[in-house]
């Protein structure tokens, strides 16, 4: 087991080190598009080492890699093939008209008119459609059609009669597409969690097609055939495009409606939040780093030892300040938590967030392109655990990443499991027991460097066996300053779930889960706290900075 566990590791050292720049040129040189070789880059490294941590030792490692990535890829351009430049749908079982006219098909064809027939087979379901292109197209039997649809002989004519009649229907009339077919939205997103096993769910929210159908569900549940013609695709393709959504539990079917299972905020609202997060953001802003700078001044002054000074006290600010202002945003969704029932448990897993297919965790906000003037993002990665077969001990590794200037361009968008546990061994000062891939790969991403004839961390490391507990005065009075920091922050909060209950969809109204996540969210302070810390100089960044671990701490 022991050399099973030393190959796997090997190979995935392996691969970190010789195949990530290679696949990703290779995506690149196949899609055309930076973003969307990156997006596919990371989803063929993600079954590359999922199939590795499950067990999968290939013999020639070079060709399993690469065949992956062919199959990945082949996956990819079929998703982009499936779109169509018109189409809607009406619902057969809506009509029990009477044929006027049984040969109403034979005649558009004779007058040359297949053009119109084929715009009209966009319209109609696929169980009536197939039967049609049979008949019609394919000059099949009625019987040979009712055998290979194992479907008796009266259903297949009962199917082409409906069919007739709303093929003969849309012949007179002009098909009028919605507004999303000819001006698609964007949306942005925030996911909390860990990705699915085939990249869940940013392997469908990247994609433009994915993300207004998304959208126009949200705004109204709506059958296939509303959603076809509201997007502008061929309800062939809707309808595939419906079922792998429904089974990522993007969306849910309510009947013959679609319903988008998660909240997508309006502009609107968000330039409401964004407003008066501006009117508490210099109050708040003052009293996180109050709390900081009160629990920092306590540590120097009796733990001397608290960091191990791998990075000056300056980039420190960055992580400390984040961190800070995550603990006044938790104290503050507690304290409202505590003012109401509690809730039924959700289906969560040990992150703490919705249990998903193919082994995903994960929960998701969409929010309208917002384009008014708003603090850049700052998102937190972790690092991705072992398998739930083999759990492996938590490693608190974090990386705050930061939209301002790209900062979180500079860095890896997340460690695998194995790079973070590297990452402790080299604190402990065991750099000797890890791979030199691992070493190299940690090294030229600038989380460590060479010192002497070992390596050491450039970020902040902690720890917890150095740090003295509070004695209770101390506490009270870090306490109270986290508790004022709180009051403000709750005066955002609640009017950020002012806003969010303004937009409930009748479908979501019930879900207080979703609506929690979606106000957690929204109630976002981070990225305001470090933009007004910048303007009254408590950090800095320079126009050419070249500091890369801002934001990166290891706690032991």
């Amino acid at each position: 087991m022991q050399n099973t566990d030393k190959t796997r590791d090997r190979l995935i050292d392996g691969f970190a080190e010789g195949y990530m720049e290679k696949l990703f040129y290779f995506c690149l040189k196949r899609t055309g598009n930076h973003t969307e070789a990156e997006d596919l880059t990371q989803d063929i490294a993600l079954q590359i080492i999922t199939a590795l941590n499950k067990g999968c030792l290939p013999t020639d490692f070079s060709a399993w890699v690469w065949q992956i990535a062919r199959n990945r890829y082949a996956v990819w351009a079929k998703r982009k093939r499936d779109h169509s430049e018109s189409f809607s749908g009406s619902d057969i079982g809506d009509y029990e008209i009477e044929d006027e006219s049984e040969d109403i098909l034979d005649e558009m064809i004779h007058t040359e008119q297949m053009a119109l027939l084929r715009r009209e087979l966009a319209f109609i379901k696929s169980d009536y459609r197939n039967i049609v292109v049979a008949y019609y197209i394919e000059n099949k039997s009625i019987r040979d059609i009712a055998s290979s649809q194992s479907l008796s002989v009266s259903a297949v004519w009962q199917r082409l009669h409906r069919a007739r009649i709303i093929l003969k229907e849309g012949m007179d009339m002009a098909r009028t597409f919605g507004k999303l077919s000819y001006q698609p939205e964007d949306i942005d997103f925030i996911n909390n969690g860990l990705y699915g096993a085939n990249g869940e769910p940013w392997n469908f929210i990247s994609r433009s097609l994915c993300k207004n159908i998304l959208l126009a569900a949200y705004r109204t549940p709506s059958t296939a055939e509303e959603l076809a013609m509201e997007v502008g695709v061929a309800l062939p393709y809707m309808e595939e495009e419906l079922s792998a959504l429904v089974e990522a539990t993007l969306m849910k079917k309510n009947g013959n409606k679609y319903e988008t299972n998660f909240f997508i905020v309006s502009t609107e609202a968000q330039k409401k939040i964004v407003a008066h997060l501006q009117e508490i953001t210099t109050e708040i802003t003052d009293a996180v780093i109050a709390a900081m700078e009160y629990e920092v001044s306590w540590k120097n002054a009796n733990c001397p030892n608290w960091h191990e000074g791998y990075q000056p006290y300056e980039d420190m600010k960055w992580a400390l300040l984040m961190y800070q202002t995550d603990i006044i945003v938790s104290d503050t969704l507690e304290m409202f938590n505590k003012t109401r029932p509690s809730l039924p448990k959700a289906n969560l897993g040990s992150w703490g967030h919705t249990l998903r297919p193919n082994g995903g965790e994960w929960d998701l906000l969409g929010m309208e392109r917002y384009q008014g003037v708003q603090p850049d993002f700052v998102g937190l990665c972790g690092c991705v655990t072992s398998p739930d077969e083999k759990p492996l001990p938590a490693v608190d590794f974090q990386q705050f990443k930061f939209q301002y200037r790209r900062i979180k361009d500079k860095t890896p968008a997340f460690l695998p499991y194995a790079y973070a546990q590297a990452l402790v061994s080299i604190a402990k000062g065991e750099g000797d027991t890890v791979a030199e891939a691992m070493l190299s790969f940690l090294a030229q991403h600038g989380y460590i460097q060479k010192d002497g004839d070992t390596y050491k961390p450039t970020f902040l490391v902690m720890f917890k066996s150095r740090q003295k507990p509070m004695p209770p005065e101390a506490l009270e009075a870090l306490e109270h300053l986290r508790k004022e920091a709180s009051k403000i922050a709750m005066r955002h909060y609640l009017f950020c779930r002012e806003q969010i209950y303004k937009e409930i969809p009748e479908f979501l109204k019930d879900d207080e889960y979703q609506i929690d996540h979606a106000c957690a969210n929204m109630f976002d302070l981070r990225g305001a706290v470090l933009e007004e810390a910048l303007r009254k100089g408590f950090i800095s960044y320079a126009e050419n900075d070249n500091r890369i671990m801002l934001g990166t701490f290891l706690r032991i």
